[in-house]
């Protein structure tokens, strides 16, 4: 009888002892068996850094294509400040996300904050990552309003 007590008292602490650190961590619990390295095709978080010169030729491109053919002449010439500001802050169990800030200058002489997520397994058929992206200030459809907050963690 006192085996049985001691037994679940002990897992009853085990149990709010992690949730206390999950608290404090400010994530979720999640078990292991649903995190998204144990699923049928599953993602590592084999994530591109934040500076990575794809990662940023990627907004790049993005950014210039869309600024000639609906906005206007506006270009993205160079990058800084670039750091990282969340990895995978959702959960383990979410697709894994790395969230990133910098600032961009652009041809016109303006510099505007750059907020983006490297996505895994979001590019072309799920076979690589994308970039998820949003200059401040230039957010036309208001996608990520207010300020590009949605485009963080």
């Amino acid at each position: 009888m006192r085996r049985a007590l001691l037994r679940t008292a002990l897992a009853t602490l085990a149990l709010l002892t992690a949730g206390v650190t999950a608290e404090a961590s400010g994530r979720r619990l999640v078990n292991p068996a649903d995190a998204a390295e144990n699923r049928i095709n599953p993602m590592y978080g084999a994530l591109p850094a934040c500076e990575d010169p794809a990662v940023l030729g990627e907004i790049t491109s993005w950014f210039n294509s869309r600024e000639a053919k609906f906005w206007g002449p506006l270009r993205a010439v160079a990058y800084d400040k670039i750091k990282p500001i969340g990895f995978r802050p959702l959960g383990d169990d979410f697709i894994p996300r790395r969230f990133c800030t910098g600032r961009v200058a652009l041809n016109d002489g303006t510099i505007h904050r750059v907020d983006y997520s490297v996505r895994e397994n979001l590019g072309l058929f799920g076979w690589t990552w994308n970039v998820n992206w949003c200059v401040s200030g230039l957010d036309r459809h208001r996608s990520y309003a207010p300020d590009c907050k949605m485009a963080r963690p």
